[in-house]
């Protein structure tokens, strides 16, 4: 991954802003700020998945999530088309910010463009780069968030869960979920979607 100056910036700039986050999530010893913590390890499985990414899908991967506090999914109506509205808002709002944080920090307005699309997510499936912020957002869920929802739901919509983001992956984004500590009886959900 690149050591630029002007990458480690706007990467601290989205740290600092995240920092600022709220709600505390357990982190070894400590609690840390969710968002700051959520940012740091999409960072630390894109350096795992790719590690020759560009300097701007290092920046999307870092933001995907940058100040989601902001816009919690509470303030949006119950079922799948509240549910659709706040990934979309909430999206937006994630690209202005880290346009607005690129700026400060003098990137130029095709590179921010470049991000608010990988941000937005614009092209999954046809941009490679889009398709990696996809699969590492897939990973950091399988690999530090999905236990969460075991606990909350039966064995069939865990099923579902797994299938339904195994099929948003790429084939190396479904090996590389292979390679995580997930239920054996959830394999299958994952290699079907191939």
């Amino acid at each position: 991954m690149s050591e630029h100056p002007r990458l480690q910036a706007v990467l601290a700039r989205i740290d600092e802003a995240n920092a600022l986050d709220p709600n505390k999530e357990p982190a070894g010893e400590t609690a840390e700020p969710a968002a700051l913590l959520y940012g740091r390890r999409m960072s630390a499985v894109l350096e795992e998945f790719n590690p020759d990414a560009s300097e701007e899908l290092q920046i999307a991967v870092r933001a995907q999530h940058i100040e989601r506090w902001k816009r919690p999914r509470k303030d949006y109506a119950e079922g799948r088309a509240g549910y659709l509205n706040w990934r979309r808002d909430a999206a937006q709002y994630h690209a202005a910010r880290t346009n607005e944080l690129m700026q400060l920090e003098g990137y130029d307005e095709q590179v921010r463009e470049r991000v608010t699309g990988l941000v937005l997510k614009q092209g999954i499936k046809r941009d490679a780069e889009a398709q990696t912020l996809e699969d590492v957002a897939c990973l950091v869920f399988m690999r530090w968030y999905f236990a969460a929802f075991a606990t909350k739901n039966t064995h069939e919509q865990l099923y579902r869960i797994v299938q339904k983001t195994a099929r948003k992956m790429s084939t190396a984004g479904r090996s590389a979920a292979l390679k995580l500590p997930l239920p054996a009886e959830l394999v299958p959900a994952i290699t079907a979607a191939e």
